[in-house]
């Protein structure tokens, strides 16, 4: 009677661990989906400006190469057309001025996308390694049902116990995120 006993005890403990992990999971799991939609929308803001910064600095080369042409036939000292070709000049020099400041604008914004990005990414990396963990924990913990062993349930609770400090970090922003682990999984 005491086998059975250690046995249902056994049994009970998983069950109740399980049951513990499971409810983790599935609230990491909503937190970790928030964090990959604002990754995504992060690196999609990103690209966009990107790619208007590369329009931007498309024009500000074509309104470079319009000042020299300017510069250029201004040179040949054509009497006739000098006070139009200086006002096209001018006119290319402004449009260099803003191209300018409006490609380091979107330059700076795009690199705050990247840098969102990052910082999410980080989280993620967290949830994710709260997960395998939690998983290798569950996983575990069958075994240990099924053979009743002490020591796997200890291996299941300590992995278990890792998982819910990494979700943990996620959930609160902790700055704990072993680079090691997270390369390894990458």
């Amino acid at each position: 009677m005491e086998g059975s006993a250690r046995k249902d005890r056994h049994n009970n403990l998983i069950a109740i661990t399980v049951a513990l992990i499971s409810v983790f999971m599935a609230i990491a799991k909503v937190k970790d989906d928030n964090i990959v939609q604002a990754m995504q929308m992060a690196k999609s803001n990103a690209i966009d400006t990107w790619g208007e910064y590369q329009a931007k600095k498309l024009k500000l080369h074509l309104a470079e190469m319009g000042v020299k042409q300017c510069d250029s036939f201004l040179a040949l000292k054509i009497a006739n057309s000098a006070a139009q070709l200086q006002v096209q000049k001018e006119s290319y020099a402004g449009e260099v001025k803003r191209y300018g400041e409006e490609a380091q604008v979107l330059k700076d914004k795009a690199q705050g996308f990247e840098k969102e990005y990052d910082s999410l990414n980080f989280k993620d990396d967290q949830f994710d390694i709260a997960d395998a963990a939690l998983s290798i924990s569950l996983g575990t913990l069958a075994v240990s049902a099924l053979i009743t062993s002490s020591p796997i349930l200890y291996l299941s609770w300590s992995s278990g116990a890792f998982g819910f400090v990494m979700g943990m970090a996620g959930i609160l922003g902790w700055n704990f995120h072993p680079d090691w682990l997270a390369k390894l999984l990458s």
